[in-house]
């Protein structure tokens, strides 16, 4: 009785939105129908790979490979938002092509936007067959295979294994669920092209419950949704019986609007989950922007901060991607709200804001683009760049009464004491502008590489601390301290110096840190400490701190292999501890933990 009364709860699940004999539910209403001149990618796993087609006058169509290139895969790829494509497939099964040929001869420069606007022939002009249609390999810019990536959740708990047979054999099943998507081409009569897959299940489970006494004399409903997500409903429906299923990069979005859509509580927020662990492997930062606008339409908020977090961690290389100049005012402002947002400094932030808008030209108004630059936090930018803002800023006559504003802000902050500015009406301390972001440009944080060995044994004499450079690819700087070794205690430590406040006046006023990674208890108590787990991060100032009206919030960074930022900790009693994939749950998944710390001094005004 157990398990029929599960599975019945199951199938209310499914069911809930059903009414009257024929119903049908649309899925995926956020896929937007095609436009002309639009390029898709078909017949492979990979979201990268596969043959391309091009839509025009209502139906999709494949390219005759004549003519074809690595500057017109370039072009294709770019379309899709990919940075650029890897190489040219000729002659390998994507499946069967269906429809009409459409481009043949064509000839590209490699700098076009778009792919029709490239020379062709004319529009289904060709002396092809469908066994020379064209395939391209974007360059996906990321490190891992995603389509490769699976996840398995697994919510049984006391349901069998056997239900799962039962819905494969389909012994007994007397309801028939018909699924349905839109291919994008069109009939002779102008009917959309469907396919369909039938689903056999149980009707009596459902007819048991009086709110679906409606659907008694019924035998089949249809549902209707995208082509992409087609395939996934088989193991949606399976789910509903085992309460297991595998979660893929390609398979997540669909499952998780099913599970969305048909209130499968528990099923949508695991497989929100599997999203932070998508996140770190797209290094376009496409799939990020895209799941961001995504849970926008289906208001998760939940995976709306995830996204937004993500990008404001990660803020100096997405400034560096090609899904920087796309994105939306929205997500911009979003981003500039944030005092997680994770920069050199606020100058390079007006920097980009800049750049964003000047990338949009016309495309923004001058209302827009004065909200967002009245995001940035002028006191915040340092004294030495704020001087010269007015002739290196490319928007300064564009704005000139509200950059001279908020630079008068800013000059107010840096040379007046905080006891004179009280007096200042428009000064309030709980005002953004006068808090940090996460500043991460020299002298405010330091960075160390506890796997790094860089001493091999103890010795007595500590070794002076220096400043050495490392360039990453992917565009970070980070800015190493020799470690430093006492004679009997091999933890990691470095020492460096700060100001006690940002604002000018405090410039000569220094604050001296150590900070420490503790990889086991032996290293804890060897500095007298009694750690809660380890790894552990300690960040510790070794001078007084005369400034009373100023709180350090200080952060620490965890870069995964210099790539990414994963974590983003708080430090407690100058403790920071370091969440690892096998026990907690973390913000971004990290392969092996092999983290880069990066602490950061936050000084702010309270």
């Amino acid at each position: 009785m157990l398990i029929k009364r599960n599975l019945l709860t199951l199938w209310v699940l499914l069911l809930l939105f059903v009414s009257g004999s024929a119903t049908k539910w649309n899925l995926f209403k956020r896929t937007p129908d095609a436009q002309e001149g639009d390029v898709r990618l078909t017949g492979s796993q990979s979201t990268s790979e596969g043959r391309v087609e091009v839509y025009h006058d209502g139906k999709w169509g494949t390219v005759c490979d004549d003519g074809w290139d690595m500057a017109e895969a370039q072009v294709a790829c770019r379309q899709l938002h990919f940075p650029g494509a890897k190489s040219v497939v000729e002659g390998k099964e994507y499946g069967q092509a269906s429809g009409p040929i459409w481009l043949d001869d064509i000839t590209c420069k490699g700098t076009e936007n778009r792919l029709i606007t490239c020379g062709f022939k004319s529009w289904g002009v060709t002396d092809c067959t469908h066994k020379e249609d064209v395939g391209v390999i974007c360059d996906s810019d990321t490190n891992v295979t995603m389509s490769n990536s699976t996840h398995s959740l697994d919510h049984s708990a006391s349901l069998s294994d056997d239900l799962g047979q039962i819905f494969h054999s389909g012994d007994g099943c007397d309801f028939q669920i018909t699924v349905q998507s839109a291919t994008g081409n069109k009939w002779e009569d102008g009917t959309p092209e469907m396919l369909e897959t039938k689903i056999c299940a149980h009707r009596m489970i459902v007819s048991q419950f009086p709110f679906f006494s409606t659907l008694m004399g019924m035998t089949s409903i249809t549902v209707n949704v995208s082509q992409s997500c087609q395939p996934h409903f088989t193991s949606f429906i399976r789910y509903l019986y085992t309460r297991k299923i595998d979660v893929t990069f390609s398979s997540a979005q669909c499952i998780h609007w099913m599970a969305s859509t048909f209130g499968v509580k528990q099923l949508m927020e695991d497989t929100g989950r599997v999203f932070t662990k998508i996140l770190p492997e797209d290094t376009s930062f496409h799939t990020q922007v895209s799941l961001h606008k995504y849970a926008v339409e289906t208001e998760d908020l939940v995976l709306q901060e995830n996204c937004i977090q993500y990008l404001a961690w990660n803020y100096e290389n997405l400034t560096r991607s090609s899904a920087w100049p796309h994105l939306s005012v929205e997500v911009i402002g979003a981003l500039l709200a944030r005092s997680d947002l994770v920069v050199p400094d606020e100058y390079f932030v007006l920097q980009t804001v800049e750049s964003w808008i000047l990338e949009k030209g016309n495309s923004s108004s001058l209302e827009t683009q004065a909200e967002l630059l009245g995001l940035i936090r002028f006191p915040m930018i340092p004294a030495e760049k704020l001087y010269d803002l007015e002739s290196n800023s490319s928007l300064y006559s564009t704005h000139e009464n509200m950059y001279r504003e908020n630079m008068l802000k800013a000059l107010q902050f840096n040379v007046l004491l905080f006891s004179n500015l009280q007096t200042n009406p428009k000064f309030n301390k709980e005002d953004d502008d006068y808090h940090p972001r996460i500043y991460t440009s020299n002298p405010w944080s330091t960075v160390m590489d506890p796997f790094k060995k860089t001493v091999t044994k103890p010795v007595r004499a500590q070794y002076p601390s220096y400043n050495r450079r490392m360039q990453y690819d992917n565009g970070y700087n980070y800015r190493y301290h020799q470690p430093t070794v006492s004679p009997y205690i091999q933890t990691t430590t470095t020492s460096f110096s700060t100001p006690v406040h940002n604002s000018m006046i405090f410039q000569s006023n220094k604050a001296q840190w150590e900070a420490n990674v503790f990889k086991n208890q032996h290293e804890c108590s060897n500095h007298g400490l009694r750690c809660e787990s380890v790894p552990v991060a300690r960040l510790v100032p070794r001078s007084h701190l005369s400034q009373s009206n100023v709180l350090f919030r200080n952060r620490l960074l965890l870069m995964c292999q210099g790539k990414y930022i994963c974590q983003v900790q708080d430090f407690k009693d100058n403790l920071a501890y370091i969440a690892l994939n096998g026990t907690q749950v973390l913000a971004y998944p990290c392969t092996d933990d092999q983290y880069i710390y990066r602490f950061v001094v936050r000084p702010e005004y309270v």
